[in-house]
């Protein structure tokens, strides 16, 4: 997904879709603070994923398909 743009309003729904392996899974890693964007920037509220990562990280909840606990968080940020 090459310059991807959407809005979501304060308790809208969103869809994303499209085939496998055009970046559907790292998208939603940046926006959950898990991976950092090489390149562009978003916002989730009124923070930065990147400058406001920890305000990011509480008003966002993620459930993995597979159990997996991440290095760089604590175990209370893994769960």
């Amino acid at each position: 997904m090459d310059h991807l743009s959407f809005n979501v309003k304060r308790g809208g729904i969103f869809g994303l879709l499209d085939p496998n392996g055009v970046g559907k899974t790292t998208t939603i890693r940046m926006l959950a603070t898990l991976t950092r964007p090489t390149e562009g920037t978003a916002m989730i509220g009124d923070y930065y994923i990147v400058e406001g990562d920890n305000e990011v990280r509480k008003l966002v909840g993620l459930v993995s398909e597979k159990i997996i606990m991440y290095d760089r968080l604590t175990a209370k940020e893994n769960l």
